[in-house]
């Protein structure tokens, strides 16, 4: 069983930044791979970036490539999202999610934190 807890979700202007972390819990961090999806109001939830145990392999959805990136501290089990010129559609609830074959279908999700990009 794998706990999960992100935080660093508030309000920031358009072109701002924000990093997001998430502390995980249970079993051993390493063993999985960890990703960061979304869900804006009225929208399904969508992959925003993912991280394998040894962080040298992450994978981005298009709309966040070059802006977002992800990145873990196997030592202090949390993976973090450094999200920088964000714009008004970067807007939702970011959750973080672990798997340890699948991370495009995670078994773990944490409870969400509210990104909100105003205009």
């Amino acid at each position: 069983q794998v706990q999960l807890v992100e935080s660093g979700g508030e309000l920031v202007q358009t072109g701002g930044s924000l990093k997001l972390s998430c502390a995980a819990s249970g079993r051993t961090f390493t063993e999985y791979a960890m990703g960061w999806f979304r869900q804006a109001p009225g929208k399904e939830r969508e992959f925003v970036a993912a991280i394998r145990w040894s962080a040298g392999f992450t994978s981005y959805a298009d709309s966040v490539k070059g802006r977002f990136t992800i990145s873990r501290d196997n030592a202090k089990n949390t993976v973090y999202l450094q999200m920088n010129s964000l714009k008004p559609e970067d807007t939702a609830v970011y959750y973080c999610a672990a798997d340890a074959t699948n991370i495009r279908v995670p078994q773990y999700w944490g409870q969400g934190t509210q990104v909100t990009v105003s205009s």
